[in-house]
């Protein structure tokens, strides 16, 4: 394990702002950015949260992020937003919609929001997390470059194609929340493994000429696998349709890499929200007793099982090292 730094959540914020503004975001983009940030260190996967933020400050600094951009929202049908980021984040597209959108659900019972044009999503639960707080359900769906085979052998046509499902749950308890990729693992995980040295379970990724791979390095070169077989691509291939099939985003096979160059992903987004019931159905307390009643019989509820909510305040963020001198350096502290 890489050696770790642990941070109080206002240093940490304080630290990020500062380093996406130095990286040329403005302030909007950089305080979208930032609040997706630290709910993605509290209550995410350790590798989307300041990890992922590094990826975040050198595409802004190498031009695959527009960091002064401004996002339009139409809204065709009355149900119907959709959205362009001109190339900025997708957390700004979406926290300008968001209001509207609440809204929309509430009078009407469901609502979609589509956008295109951004940089990738970063953590996709976050989009479905802030639903839930608002007592909606919540659907998304991202895309980005192809980084996945539909079998071993064949050519990268998918990204990852996450996706995520976010059921609040009541006050006082954090909400369900499903947030994964089409793919055997995140792409991120063998980034991190790969940094480590560290090799990779069986069944995650082929290497460049499509033998599958336990070398996270020669991973990189190569692709990732879908989660069970045919079954997994099909999922993969439903993300897509549902993300830049909806939203008139780039395909994956058409996708500039997030990580080279300094052309924007422009990938596409779609989050569908829906009210559980009305408020008198009791629909979010049945549902709350069910996650109880799974995690008694032994069941993982992701979102909820080891989560400790809401957090202490005197809790401490955990940054690896190597990222927190990575974004102090650029913050210039």
């Amino acid at each position: 394990m890489s050696e770790e730094v642990v941070v109080d959540l206002a240093k940490a914020e304080s630290l990020a702002m500062r380093a996406c503004l130095a990286a040329g975001a403005n302030d909007a983009t950089a305080r979208s950015l930032v609040d997706a940030t630290l709910s993605a260190a509290l209550y995410g996967p350790p590798v989307l949260g300041f990890p992922h933020f590094v990826d975040y400050l050198d595409s802004f600094r190498e031009g695959r992020i527009n960091g002064d951009p401004a996002p339009t929202c139409e809204r065709p049908y009355p149900a119907f937003y959709a959205a362009d980021a001109d190339r900025g984040i997708a957390q700004l597209g979406f926290d300008l919609a968001f209001t509207d959108l609440v809204e929309a659900v509430r009078t009407l019972g469901v609502a979609v929001f589509t956008q295109r044009n951004s940089y990738t999503t970063g953590e996709l639960g976050y989009y479905v997390r802030r639903l839930a707080g608002e007592g909606i359900v919540g659907i998304a769906a991202t895309n980005a470059n192809a980084m996945v085979v539909a079998k071993a052998g064949g050519p990268a046509v998918y990204s990852t194609n996450p996706m995520a499902f976010g059921f609040p749950l009541g006050d006082g308890s954090p909400p369900l929340l499903i947030d994964q990729a089409s793919s055997a693992t995140a792409y991120v995980n063998v980034v991190a493994a790969a940094a480590e040295g560290r090799s990779i379970p069986p069944g995650w990724a082929v290497d460049e000429t499509g033998q599958e791979t336990q070398d996270a390095a020669k991973a990189l070169g190569g692709a990732l696998l879908p989660f069970g077989g045919r079954k997994g691509a099909n999922v993969a291939l439903m993300v897509e349709m549902l993300s830049a099939g909806m939203s008139g985003g780039p395909w994956s096979l058409d996708t500039p890499s997030f990580r080279s160059g300094s052309v924007s992903p422009a990938v596409g987004l779609t989050v569908v929200a829906m009210m559980p019931g009305r408020a008198d159905d009791g629909h979010v307390e049945r549902a709350h007793r069910q996650a109880e009643r799974l995690q008694r019989h032994g069941v993982f509820v992701p979102g909820v099982s080891g989560i400790e909510y809401p957090r202490p305040a005197s809790e401490g963020l955990k940054i690896p090292r190597s990222v927190f001198e990575a974004i102090a350096k650029i913050a210039g502290v």
